[in-house]
């Protein structure tokens, strides 16, 4: 399997007046509580309802640290936490900022393994993804183009 994606032009232009193509993921479906489970379960001995049970409580007890303004971490998976995007303007004075100036949202952040330099050896969930162009196939075939990452923080 690959990462699917697809070109996508930029609303804002570069300082030359240009506005750029990126790549973008194109999501091709959505896995639910369900399946993880059943697959889980495929995988260990346990049974798909104590599977979905352990799911749907780790689902609530995150919950519960994250909005205790904790981060949560899953060894070998990544970390959670709560952060604040603004939704408006600044204001002027320390004593006038309000979280009503901004939304929560849940950062997800892969865990990784640094080398001995510091540069990232590997990135859980990303390193080693291969990226299929949905919109253009490999020549001489009816096969999807597919690529190595650019390289990148994932």
């Amino acid at each position: 399997m690959a990462v699917v994606f697809k070109g996508f032009q930029s609303q804002i232009a570069d300082k030359e007046g240009q506005k750029l193509f990126y790549p973008r993921v194109m999501l091709t479906g959505n896995v639910g509580t369900d399946l993880i489970a059943a697959e889980i379960a495929e995988l260990s001995s346990l049974t798909k309802g104590d599977t979905k049970n352990v799911i749907d409580n780790l689902i609530i007890v995150a919950t519960r640290h994250l909005q205790a303004s904790e981060s949560v971490t899953l060894d070998g998976f990544g970390t959670f936490r709560p952060t604040l995007r603004s939704r408006g303007k600044g204001v002027r004075t320390l004593d006038e900022v309000s979280a009503m100036q901004s939304q929560l949202y849940v950062c997800f952040t892969p865990c990784s393994t640094r080398k001995s330099d510091g540069t990232v050896a590997t990135r859980s969930l990303v390193t080693g993804a291969k990226f299929t162009r949905y919109d253009k196939p490999v020549a001489g075939t009816t096969e999807p183009d597919t690529e190595e990452p650019g390289g990148g923080m994932g």
